[in-house]
């Protein structure tokens, strides 16, 4: 059970990740069965899918800071960003996280971890050169939120359905390319590959969306739960503008580089240019966040007069 805190707790975000859950581990009973009616060897996939599972959801917080080259710093080293976080971890009542920095010109931070007592916070060099104090904070509330919230090892859980049918998919595309059809009945065995490639293939795409959905909402929660715990919703606002309008000026190819990571981030970086359907967008659309915390700072100050 994850610890209470006085983040506000979201009944529509724990509604839609038991949602999520369900419905993926429905699609993949589906998917195992078939692999059983087929006659497909599944063991070998498992044990990679729950070796993956394990090192993912064990050490999603150390992956996540060698991927974006972050490091963790004491107090000494960042005595500001510690009373940041110190003050969050007060006002909601929850134990710290680690703190780290990532050295890039990219505005952004992520939280990630298995639950409270294994979690770091994360941000970088461009953000804090960027944002004033109040403004860090409000990032690092919503981040804290996601923490609070454990939506993190959700969403690590919900991916790990989408590598292994990504994984049987290959495994399917290699034992076509390289089975030779000599024997009598290789005419039906390429068929059944090939059916089973289209299945895996389509269980990856459903559970895909399904992620991407959920990622989007518990943004939208991060924001509101963040926003409330620090009583200021525009400030978040005011954090979210600046930091999305700076990515306009980091370098193209910085920011792809970066967008393997953007499920994580407060903001999405995103190069010019890039069309990305609303399906596969890890964040809901700017307007749609800054609309609801305007929504809330207005229920707020009605809500004190």
């Amino acid at each position: 059970m994850a610890t209470r805190t006085k983040f506000p707790p979201d009944r529509g975000l724990t509604a839609r990740m038991m949602t999520t859950i369900f419905l993926l581990g429905l699609l993949y009973a589906v998917f195992v069965t078939a692999l059983v009616i087929a006659k497909v060897q599944i063991g070998f996939i498992l044990v990679i899918g729950l070796g993956i599972l394990f090192v993912q959801y064990f050490f999603s917080d150390k992956i996540a800071l060698y991927a974006m080259g972050g490091r963790v710093v004491s107090r000494e080293q960042q005595p500001q960003l510690h009373a940041v976080v110190d003050r969050l971890c007060a006002m909601a009542d929850m134990p710290k996280p680690l703190v780290a920095i990532a050295q890039t010109d990219i505005p952004n931070a992520f939280a990630t971890g298995r639950d409270q007592k294994h979690a770091v916070v994360c941000v970088t060099t461009g953000l804090l050169r960027r944002l004033n104090e109040p403004e860090v904070e409000a990032v690092l509330a919503h981040e804290m939120s996601h923490v609070a919230h454990r939506d993190v090892a959700v969403m690590t859980i919900a991916s790990f359905l989408g590598i292994l049918a990504g994984l049987a998919t290959r495994m399917f595309m290699f034992a076509g390319l390289f089975r030779g059809n000599n024997n009598q009945g290789g005419g039906q065995l390429a068929l059944i590959e090939f059916a089973m490639i289209i299945v895996s293939a389509l269980v990856y795409a459903i559970s895909f969306i399904l992620i991407r959905t959920l990622s989007r909402y518990r943004e939208l929660a991060a924001d509101r739960s963040g926003a409330i715990l620090i009583g200021q919703p525009a400030l978040l606002a005011q954090a979210l503008v600046k930091v999305s309008g700076e990515m306009s000026r980091i370098p193209t190819r910085d920011l792809r580089s970066a967008e393997h990571f953007n499920a994580f981030f407060f903001a999405p970086a995103i190069a010019p240019g890039a069309s990305l359907s609303t399906l596969f967008m890890t964040h809901p659309p700017l307007q749609r966040r800054l609309d609801q915390l305007a929504k809330l700072d207005a229920e707020m100050h009605r809500g004190v007069a």
